[in-house]
């Protein structure tokens, strides 16, 4: 048996969140359980209106949790990590803040090669990941009153081979990386963002787009065609099966998170990956949105999470039902 290298670079622990669920399957493997509140504030007869609660937060280096999870645990992950370079979430060696474009893609494929372990042979991958430029030279960035995770310490060096002012291509770069690790590469989706960002550039198009790659573990896996049909436009059909191009807009989140993809977007994935009452995986957990549709559509969740305060704020999230 090889023994996989543990990275006990943060602690871990796990949040009760209120209405768990049933049995953990991996408590003898994990860290310890993290209390929040006590059974007094409790808030079950505030949840009874809502669905109930099946997601849990594990607060830790993902790096490190992914190891303590049996094998075929998952029948689906949906996850959007952090892009590389575009934030500083203020822990050290964290992923995305790699000098090296190269790194960031190498922490990524050893991630998601665990994450390849703890699926179901039938499992898929949902992975959405944004691009970005070059800094050109900059080692810094100001922050911006319109968006408020702008600013950072911190600039990446130009990656060897590139010019300042180019696209890097790290949606692609990824996935190839991911595809080559074993992974396979079913399709890419273009998330389609309607009210996007303005910019303020004058040499090229507003970006108004991000990728959600669909990867397999296996070549034959589950995918529910029918529950993500769309409307067709011929009066004669009902519905026709789901594009790639997919309109969405984003959502605003009154939380110091930053990078929050909407509901509408991971319900999709959730529904063609998974049935009711399956388990997901979200090894980047950010503001609980996985969380939060998991309970909606009747799923349970497992959230992963570097950083504290984005952990409590998923969990107030997930008490809240939105």
């Amino acid at each position: 048996m090889v023994r996989r290298p543990l990275l006990p670079v943060h602690p871990v622990r796990w949040l009760t969140i209120g209405l768990v669920l049933d049995k953990n399957p991996y408590d003898a493997v994990m860290g310890e359980v993290l209390k929040l509140f006590s059974e007094e504030q409790a808030p079950a007869p505030a949840t009874e209106r809502l669905p109930r609660n099946q997601a849990e937060i594990v607060v830790g280096d993902v790096r490190s949790v992914l190891h303590g999870f049996p094998d075929g645990l998952f029948r689906t992950c949906v996850t959007s990590p952090p892009y590389w370079g575009l934030r500083d979430y203020g822990i050290e060696g964290q992923i995305g803040a790699e000098t090296d474009v190269r790194d960031y893609i190498k922490d990524l494929v050893s991630v998601f090669r665990e994450v390849r372990r703890v699926l179901a042979d039938d499992g898929t991958f949902w992975l959405n990941i944004g691009d970005s430029y070059t800094s050109g030279g900059r080692t810094w960035r100001d922050d911006d009153a319109k968006n408020k995770g702008r600013g950072m310490s911190y600039r990446a060096p130009t990656p060897q081979g590139l010019k300042p002012k180019d696209l890097i291509g790290v949606p692609w770069r990824i996935a190839f990386a991911l595809q080559e690790d074993g992974w396979y590469l079913r399709t890419d989706i273009i998330w389609n963002k309607p009210n996007c960002q303005p910019e303020s550039v004058k040499d090229r198009p507003t970006r108004s787009h991000e990728y959600v790659f669909l990867f397999s573990k296996n070549e034959k896996y589950f995918y529910d065609h029918e529950a993500v049909k769309e409307p067709a436009l011929d009066q004669k059909q009902k519905s026709k099966n789901r594009r790639t191009v997919w309109n969405i807009n984003t959502e605003p989140y009154p939380g110091s998170h930053f990078a929050v993809y909407p509901k509408q977007l991971v319900r999709l994935c959730v529904k063609a990956g998974s049935n009711p009452h399956d388990r997901v995986l979200d090894p980047f957990f950010g503001s609980g949105t996985t969380g939060v549709v998991c309970n909606e559509l009747n799923r349970q969740c497992t959230g992963i999470e570097l950083n504290d305060e984005y952990a409590e704020l998923a969990r107030l999230r997930l008490l809240r039902g939105k």
